[in-house]
């Protein structure tokens, strides 16, 4: 917890709905950091832009100065070494923005828990500093389609960039819930509420993050 409050983490597949979910968190009055777009934050400062282009020259800026994140992508995701040296330039901005978000809001009644949407929550090991993670669950299907329209992935891509991280069957394993997302709105609505709220009763009580992963996930009903 932080200042009493839960921290709940957000792990799923690529294309889940992760954001999704953690905007159905927001409604209910928990604050949302995600990593997304606290990169942008982190790609917005300019010695941080001064950096990577003296890394990889000007075609990793767009022609206003701005950071062209695709043509990053198609670096990093080609070269281990290269993804480790940008994670470990932007990946402490990114937790300096998070703290500093969560203690603006510390004591802020109308922030009741705090959402990490981070896609690599359990590589990173901030899985260890949540009191409960919800894996987002979705039919591949679904995923792929949602990654087409989006990121215009086929399904080579999203195996390739899911490769690179840890195993989703690993994932779902860790998690404390296991949340549905299908087309029912309504259903992942009604989900996230009884999470939130069995995640504030065990605040409340001070039970912390007691989930033994050997056990399973439990089910949203």
């Amino acid at each position: 917890m932080f200042a009493g409050k839960p921290i709940i983490g957000i792990a799923g597949g690529i294309g889940s709905g992760k954001s999704f979910v953690a905007n159905l968190f927001a409604e209910l009055g928990c604050l949302v950091l995600a990593a997304d777009d606290q990169v942008r934050q982190a790609y917005a400062d300019p010695a941080v832009r001064q950096t990577l282009r003296t890394w990889w020259g000007d075609a990793v800026l767009h022609p206003d100065g701005q950071v062209n994140r695709k043509e990053i992508a198609a670096i990093v995701f080609q070269d281990p070494a290269q993804r480790q040296r940008l994670e470990a330039l932007v990946h402490p901005i990114v937790a300096r923005l998070r703290d500093v978000a969560m203690r603006a809001a510390a004591h802020d009644p109308a922030v009741i828990a705090f959402v990490w949407d981070v896609p690599l929550l359990f590589e990173v090991g901030l899985n260890d500093q949540c009191d409960a993670i919800v894996f987002v669950e979705a039919p591949l299907a679904d995923r792929l389609a949602r990654v087409r329209a989006t990121r215009g992935w086929n399904d080579a891509e999203l195996a390739r960039r899911e490769n690179l991280q840890a195993p989703l069957d690993k994932k779902r394993r860790m998690s404390k819930y296991i949340l549905q997302n299908t087309a029912d709105v309504g259903f992942a609505r009604t989900q996230v509420q009884a999470v939130l709220s069995e995640v504030l009763a065990a605040s409340a009580m001070g039970a912390g993050r007691t989930h033994d992963p050997a056990s399973g996930p439990d089910p949203v009903v």
